[in-house]
């Protein structure tokens, strides 16, 4: 590594100007735009459902409610709305620690968000095999049927 003229920036070999870890490691992460409408709209809702639990405000709720209700392309939204919410309570119950959702206007995503948008994303593919190895590091034991059911019906709204 080398510095650059002025001698107070590092630099590579290649003269790019270095970031510190937790910008590399942000760089490095999703954020919201990386995805298809679908999988927005279910981020989104994630969130709101998430914050619904965490803060036990039913407000969250009926926010979840109105956003897929105003969300294009989405034919039946209280079922959207209902397996969004089955997955979360899935995972909230087989999960050795709480999970970390931004909030619903946040652009980026958490570590956690970005394990299940992949959830997702594969079972929208249809790779069941696939799909199942990735549960298995999501939740804990015993929630794994559970889990890959609730993508997958999810995936398929």
């Amino acid at each position: 590594m080398m510095q650059d003229i002025c001698g107070s920036v590092p630099v590579t070999e290649a003269g790019q100007p270095r970031l510190c870890p937790l910008q590399a490691a942000l760089a490095a992460r999703p954020d919201v735009e990386s995805y298809d409408d679908f999988c927005r709209v279910a981020l989104s809702l994630l969130r709101f459902i998430a914050a619904a639990y965490a803060t036990g405000a039913s407000d969250c709720w009926e926010a979840a409610y109105r956003f897929a209700d105003e969300a294009p392309g989405i034919a039946d939204s209280p079922l959207l709305v209902a397996r969004v919410a089955a997955l979360v309570r899935i995972l909230r119950s087989g999960s050795p620690c709480e999970l970390c959702f931004m909030p619903p206007s946040c652009r980026r995503l958490s570590k956690d968000e970005t394990e299940l948008m992949r959830l997702l994303a594969v079972a929208r593919r249809n790779q069941p095999g696939e799909l199942e190895s990735i549960v298995c590091q999501v939740v804990g034991p015993g929630k794994e049927d559970a889990a890959t059911r609730a993508v997958n019906a999810l995936a398929l709204c």
